[in-house]
């Protein structure tokens, strides 16, 4: 919650820190967040997000605050849009456009959930990384505010035993309880939304993070959303990757909630290259 209370330092600008523990680039997912944050903090009135965009410029320094300059490019009674633009010491980040909209009730029809075991008879993501602390230290050792509960074997363990998998499943929520406060249970679902996407990529083709020469970097990132998340409840993140050619991978995704109805879409799109060894 700390990364997401920004501070307001001029009309539509604040300012945003980050987290005690860090990869080597500011966290995509962070970014997002606190996007979100930012431009819902600038709102007229109390509108929901239906939709969120972000391309991703340049890699951002973890010892340095960031500046999100918020552009109010429409406020009715029923929409609302807001262009973010995410900057360190001059350097363009990342720019996100949000959209708002209180459509009112209409047609309705939903996507089924896939069949899966529910989060409490399936085993802590900690505990799925015991052993492999050589391999995937980053994910050892990076800070946790999402509690994970994996439906499928992770890719370290799917790697482990030579298999392959085309799609990732599991459910997660705040490790801890969240404001009540709608922006803020969305902004967590928005940094969750960065983690477990790509996976499928490599997965299809029995790879994974920490055993096979993997560099991976996202380059856009869309979350539609279509009812408000109760992220303090464990809500299943369905993923796979329909195509990946030129060193790029597409990621698409679906939130479901407890009751299976479908909370949020994601689609990302990200560089993904693969070193294989000599003795490949």
């Amino acid at each position: 919650m700390a990364i997401l209370d920004l501070r307001c330092v001029a009309d539509d600008v604040f300012i945003g820190s980050h987290a005690s523990k860090n990869p080597p680039r500011t966290f995509g997912g962070q970014l997002m967040a606190q996007s979100f944050v930012a431009a819902s903090r600038t709102l007229t009135r109390d509108l929901p997000a239906n939709a969120f965009s972000v391309h991703f410029v340049n890699g951002g320094d973890t010892d340095k605050d960031i500046e999100f300059r918020v552009l109010r490019l429409r406020d009715e009674r029923r929409f609302a849009n807001r262009r973010i633009d995410v900057t360190q010491n001059g350097t363009l980040l990342a720019t996100a456009m949000i959209s708002y909209l209180s459509g009112g009730r209409g047609l309705e029809h939903n996507i089924e959930p896939p069949d899966v075991a529910q989060p409490d008879a399936l085993t802590p993501v900690k505990e799925l990384l015991r052993g492999y602390e050589d391999k995937v230290p980053l994910f050892v050792n990076a800070l946790q505010p999402i509690e994970w509960r994996y439906t499928n074997d992770p890719s370290w363990v799917m790697r482990d035993k030579g298999e392959r998998l085309d799609y990732n499943r599991v459910w997660v929520k705040a490790d801890g309880k969240l404001p009540d406060n709608p922006t803020l249970h969305t902004a967590t679902m928005l940094y969750c939304s960065d983690t477990t996407v790509l996976d499928s990529i490599i997965t299809t083709h029995g790879l994974s993070w920490g055993f096979d020469r993997i560099f991976a970097a996202t380059v856009n990132h869309s979350v539609w959303f279509h009812r408000q998340v109760n992220f303090d409840d464990w809500v299943l993140y369905s993923t796979s990757s329909p195509v990946a050619t030129d060193s790029r991978g597409l990621g698409t995704g679906y939130f479901f909630d407890r009751s299976g109805q479908p909370v949020a879409t994601v689609v990302q799109e990200g560089v993904v290259k693969y070193f294989p060894s000599s003795r490949g």
